[in-house]
């Protein structure tokens, strides 16, 4: 794989652990993902009006994610309130890079050759270590099946936004229409959240809408990357945004564990490396 698309990868996976600190930090955290939502539709409104349109071939895929993309944030949500997001995290993130690869084989017929495998197990075990005291603890019921569901929509919008952006002939504009219909999901927020929304600061709202952006730029990065390499393997390197957020969560956030957080990041830079050199 050539190093600029893994530097892309990587890039993105950064980007996604910032917003994902950003919306661990929040107090209500429904709210700030309908903030995060919004700052997604504010610069795909914009783009849209400047960009060309993707082909009409990769609209039935942009209408399919945005639904999906709606599931993400309501589950996401939703977990959140069954458990924290040291618990939520790396179930929902760790089943990812394997779902998309079976789904990618299912129906695209990509094939990864067993080093990559080999690599994208050494990140799902760094995955799981980064948090293993919380996991052990204990996982409710309501937490595990929430976990595991937004994995799955996480799964199922990578594969489906794989296979449009590669139909758009604009992966652009397909980032732009993509970002816009989020509107859908601010939407719902702000319904929900309507009386809270009008007595947040300022500064909250501009926290959230930024969260948003970083989000939208970040997985720009992530489809630009699907048009040069195989679903699986850009799903478990963009699962890396872990060893960024431990990052964060030491120096930060002053989280301790630093020895089970390095061991979890060195375990998901080997699986990087694994697959750097044989995907």
């Amino acid at each position: 794989m050539s190093p600029v698309i893994i530097a892309t990868i990587l890039a993105a996976a950064m980007l996604h652990a910032v917003w994902n600190a950003i919306v661990k930090t929040a107090v209500d955290r429904t709210t700030t993902l309908g903030l995060v939502a919004l700052g997604h539709v504010l610069p795909g409104a914009v783009l849209i009006c400047i960009l060309p349109l993707p082909n009409a071939e990769s609209w039935p895929f942009i209408a399919l994610s945005t639904f999906v993309h709606f599931g993400y944030f309501y589950m996401l949500g939703r977990a959140y309130q069954h458990g924290d997001l040291s618990v939520i995290y790396p179930i929902a993130r760790g089943i990812v890079p394997v779902l998309v690869s079976l789904w990618a084989w299912l129906l695209l017929g990509e094939v990864l050759p067993p080093l990559v495998w080999a690599g994208i197990a050494l990140i799902m075990a760094g995955i799981f270590l980064s948090s293993w005291r919380s996991l052990r603890s204990g996982v409710g019921r309501s937490a595990l099946v929430l976990s595991l569901g937004t994995g799955l929509c996480i799964s199922v919008y990578s594969v489906v936004d794989g296979m449009g952006v590669r139909l758009s002939g604009n992966t652009l504009g397909y980032w732009a229409w993509g970002a816009f219909l989020h509107l859908f999901i601010a939407g719902f927020c702000g319904w929900r959240r309507q009386q809270v929304l009008r007595r947040l600061p300022i500064k909250i709202w501009a926290v959230g809408i930024a969260g948003g952006m970083v989000s939208m730029a970040a997985y720009g990065l992530v489809l630009y990357a699907k048009n040069f390499a195989d679903l699986g393997v850009v799903s478990a390197l963009r699962e890396t945004s872990v060893v960024f957020a431990t990052l964060i969560g030491f120096f930060v956030l002053k989280e301790g564990n630093w020895k089970r957080r390095l061991s979890a990041a060195i375990l998901m830079v080997f699986g990087i490396v694994t697959i750097g050199l044989n995907a």
